[in-house]
């Protein structure tokens, strides 16, 4: 039987962090986990009840200009760059660990955890409710459409999608 345990209350303090840029507004109820790992260079919005989970030996690093929606849950345990000027609509997901199948003699929990980075590049904007998966980096300018899943990498300035996600067209 799996033993679980506490990763603590979420509560922080600006102290706590890597770094901590100019003008950071964090809502009520934001929960960030191993600010430690977590460098944020400033002018950043958090929405309400918000999750950073950093995590213990990856970092996630939040540049200049970002505005993070209400509610979103974001994960670094693979890292997580997020460049400057990014919009992530409200109850976006981004992920960068998943269970692989250990086969049908296990449940799906028991089978390794693998990692990998996200990179969601400058001036792109999530649409409200996306989910990015572990390993996609998203280009830079592209548009993702509200409720859309990423499983693979967005090129530059390309407006993407649907579940999974896929390439409508580019911005001009």
């Amino acid at each position: 039987m799996k033993h679980w345990s506490s990763h603590g209350t979420g509560e922080f303090h600006p102290e706590d962090f890597v770094f901590l840029g100019p003008n950071v507004i964090f809502e009520s109820g934001v929960l960030i986990f191993h600010p430690e790992r977590i460098r944020i260079e400033g002018n950043l919005y958090v929405g309400h009840q918000t999750i950073l989970k950093g995590y213990h030996d990856q970092d996630m690093d939040i540049r200049s200009g970002v505005w993070i929606g209400q509610q979103c849950f974001l994960h670094s345990a693979g890292g997580l760059i997020i460049e400057q000027e990014v919009g992530i609509g409200p109850r976006t997901v981004v992920l960068t660990s998943q269970h692989r199948d250990p086969g049908r003699e296990k449940p799906l929990m028991a089978g390794p955890l693998e990692f990998a980075p996200v990179r969601i590049g400058e001036g792109s904007d999530i649409g409200a409710g996306s989910v990015i998966l572990p390993g996609v980096t998203i280009g830079r300018g592209a548009l993702i459409g509200a409720g859309s899943v990423v499983t693979k990498d967005i090129p530059d300035f390309a407006v993407a999608v649907g579940n999974p996600a896929k390439i409508l067209r580019y911005r001009l």
